[in-house]
């Protein structure tokens, strides 16, 4: 019997108001979800909702008020209110999502909560909008990353019964050179993507038809302008910014009731279509109203015996009194304990850290209101400078982050490159007129407390020969061995290596010239170095090699160079001689 009444609802909804009160009636058949905020009931008008008017979004939505699905949920719930989500895959196919899409809502959920958690975005708000916009992605048919196997587009919107919105992307998005289109499964607008787009699903590329994409792009939109979705009134501006439409926005909210009661995954593919699309209503022309809050054109009184009917004051020659032109309302100054005043450092001390170290401190700043409290909910983006190679947790140069109750905002912790050098923490706040703070930070070199040889072998040479044995050394730190450690090797003539040696042994370079001071040598991952080949001159006598690591550690290492000792003649036995045996001589011939 439900099922009939609500095919007849719909059957006979004609008009917006009919199809307005069609939702009202299966939203009051259902538990109650988060109230609509006051002035959206029944206004066309999304400021009438609380739609964000100082932001810039009045310059359009983020589909172009393209149309969507107007299908309501079933009467009957999915599941009692309370339950969990993990519903088996019977029931009504309305209640099932796709099972990439709906991860796609969860993953996106997670994200938000990670970036922006003073948003409080529910995965239930995707879906409800998912299914309103595009049939969760057509009934999820999506390949296996996530993209839709083929494109989703709206109308042209042409300004025929809908906005008016010339190209932007030169066709790339939605293959229109002319107008735009909404593209993808949450019917971005390309303007609104090249402003929102992201890449959830890590392959490179900001796509509006992958759900993964897509659905984090919906729901960092919808969290713009400081907006907790767990308030009703930020949850309605939320959704007329998505749609300027009220009976857009009831539609959402009888979904988002839904599924926030229940719902299961179902395979990709398989969801069910919706099919009652929403009618155009052109735009109004200037001056006048639209929606069910346009005041209507009065009716003729009822004729008094033998008169005539009132005359329409609306129309020309109507005769009767006109209500004057309403004056603009007077702006309300704003109060100074909202007007961003200042922003300033929180506490932060010495950015310092090791290559490859997490950095002990963290960047926190503290907005302050025109009379200087603390000002909460305000965006506060931090970004790092330099070529050290350090990034934030997360593996990113760039993060936001909203201030507390208390004024305070707290970067992520700081992971340090593996280049040593100086960079910079920029934190950035406030629209308009920013505030600025930079904050200096370095990274150092790793370091060894420690360095030794492996071996105690003695190191000698014959002058013009090379040293037949390798050096090698090993470097800790803290009694671990120490990785990509910096190693200078120097010749020098005293212990302590205050005076370097010009003569004696040598490395070559890489022109295979003398040199006695190497500073390009680094430990391997086991923290151990080999030396390159060391070469004797002609100068004998004892030298020594001094190694000294970024930390402070040092060894001195001996080498000995001297011609090898000359083999002493033998001894004769008793009774020889070692004088030259005699020759004879040739006896003289007579003449």
């Amino acid at each position: 019997m439900a099922a009939h009444i609500r095919r007849r609802l719909r059957k006979g909804a004609t008009t917006t108001a009919v199809a307005a009160a069609a939702v009202a009636a299966l939203a009051a058949s259902q538990a109650p979800a988060a109230p609509l905020a006051d002035g959206s009931a029944g206004s066309g008008d999304p400021k009438a909702a609380g739609e964000d008017t100082a932001s810039g979004e009045t310059d359009g939505a983020a589909t172009g008020n393209s149309p969507y699905y107007t299908d309501l949920p079933p009467l009957v719930t999915p599941d009692r209110p309370g339950s969990s989500s993990g519903l088996p895959a019977a029931g009504s196919a309305e209640a099932g999502i796709p099972a990439s899409v709906l991860a796609a809502y969860k993953q996106a959920e997670q994200t938000v909560a990670t970036t922006d958690p003073s948003c409080r975005l529910p995965w239930q708000l995707l879906a409800a909008i998912g299914k309103v916009e595009s049939g969760q992605a057509r009934g999820g048919r999506v390949d296996a990353n996530g993209t839709t196997t083929s494109p989703i587009l709206g109308p042209a919107l042409n300004g025929q019964g809908f906005a008016l919105i010339k190209d932007t992307d030169g066709g790339a998005y939605d293959g229109d050179a002319v107008h735009d289109r909404a593209v993808g499964p949450m019917q971005f607008i390309p303007s609104t993507w090249a402003s929102w787009g992201q890449d959830a699903n890590g392959d490179g590329r900001k796509d509006p038809n992958n759900i993964f994409d897509a659905a984090l792009a919906a729901g960092r939109y919808l969290c713009a302008n400081d907006r907790d979705l767990a308030l009703a009134a930020d949850l309605d501006q939320a959704v007329l910014s998505y749609n300027r439409s009220t009976e857009y926005l009831r539609t959402v909210r009888s979904w988002y009731s839904y599924y926030q009661r229940g719902t299961h995954e179902i395979p990709d593919g398989t969801g069910t279509l919706p099919s009652t699309p929403s009618t155009p209503t052109p735009s109004p022309r200037p001056g006048t109203g639209s929606g069910p809050s346009a005041t209507p054109s009065p009716k003729p009184s009822p004729s008094k015996p033998g008169g005539k009917p009132s005359p329409d004051p609306t129309k020309p020659g109507g005769g009767g009194s006109t209500s004057p032109t309403p004056k603009p309302p007077t702006p309300t100054p704003t109060p100074p304990s909202e007007t961003f005043g200042s922003l300033e450092n929180a506490g932060t001390g010495p950015l310092r850290a090791t290559a490859g170290q997490a950095f002990d401190e963290r960047v926190s700043v503290r907005a302050r209101n025109a009379l200087g409290a603390p000002l909460a909910k305000v965006p506060v983006t931090f970004t790092v400078t330099g070529d050290t190679g350090t990034l934030f947790a997360g593996g990113t140069k760039t993060v936001t982050v909203r201030t507390g109750a208390d004024g305070t905002a707290t970067a992520p912790k700081l992971q340090a490159g593996e280049k040593a050098g100086e960079f910079t923490v920029t934190a950035v706040a406030g629209t308009g007129r920013p505030r600025t703070l930079t904050y200096a930070a370095t990274v150092t070199a790793r370091q060894a407390d420690s360095i030794a040889r492996t071996d105690e072998k003695a190191l000698v040479a014959a002058p013009g020969e090379k040293f037949a044995d390798a050096v090698t050394v090993e470097a800790t730190y803290k009694d671990a061995a120490a990785a990509g450690v910096a190693v200078t090797a120097t010749m020098v003539k005293d212990p302590l290596g205050v005076i370097d040696n010009d003569k004696g042994p040598y490395f070559k370079d890489a022109d295979g010239k003398p040199v006695r001071t190497l500073t390009t040598l680094t430990t391997d991952a086991d923290g151990q170095l080999r030396l390159p080949e060391i070469f004797a001159d002609d100068n004998e006598g004892v030298y020594l090699l001094r190694l000294t690591t970024e930390g402070g550690a040092s060894v001195v290492i001996k080498l000995t160079v001297e011609a090898p000792e000359e083999t002493a003649p033998e001894e004769p036995a008793p009774g020889e001689t070692n004088a030259p045996e005699p020759t004879e001589t040739p006896a003289a011939t007579k003449p």
